[in-house]
């Protein structure tokens, strides 16, 4: 399957299949008499795997290590189970402290509508 297609299938884009080629993450391709890609249906299947994995956060190299224990032919499941709890819980920290921003940014604002701001001449901006 051509590289346009290929992408097509695994959700992606061209430039993201040759990507993932260049840093290893897709192993290379076959290539048609004429020199074009010539992808397999299990190249696609890999590269919609690292579209799956991106989409949930995990970095390349956590994917390079998923892929690695793929290919040494042992099953990744526990370690992709990990590490979406770990992604978990980094994005409920993450959640936690935008929610204490906002709460903070909510009370100054709120302070702020009593009326336009008298600062002092020592004051940048009373509202902060």
């Amino acid at each position: 399957m051509h590289i346009a297609e290929a992408a097509h299938a695994a959700g992606t884009t061209a430039k993201t299949l040759r990507f993932y080629e260049d840093i290893g993450l897709l192993p290379d391709v076959d290539r048609t008499p004429s020199g074009y890609r010539d992808y397999s249906p299990e190249s696609i299947q890999r590269a919609a795997f690292i579209r799956r994995s991106r989409a949930s956060g995990l970095s390349l190299e956590q994917t390079r290590g998923v892929l690695a224990i793929h290919d040494a032919g042992a099953k990744p499941c526990d370690e992709v189970r990990e590490q979406l709890a770990d992604q978990l819980r980094s994005i409920d920290a993450r959640i936690a402290e935008l929610q204490s921003l906002r709460h903070a940014v909510a009370t100054q604002l709120a302070a702020s509508a009593s009326g336009p701001a008298e600062c002092a001449s020592e004051e940048i901006c009373s509202y902060l």
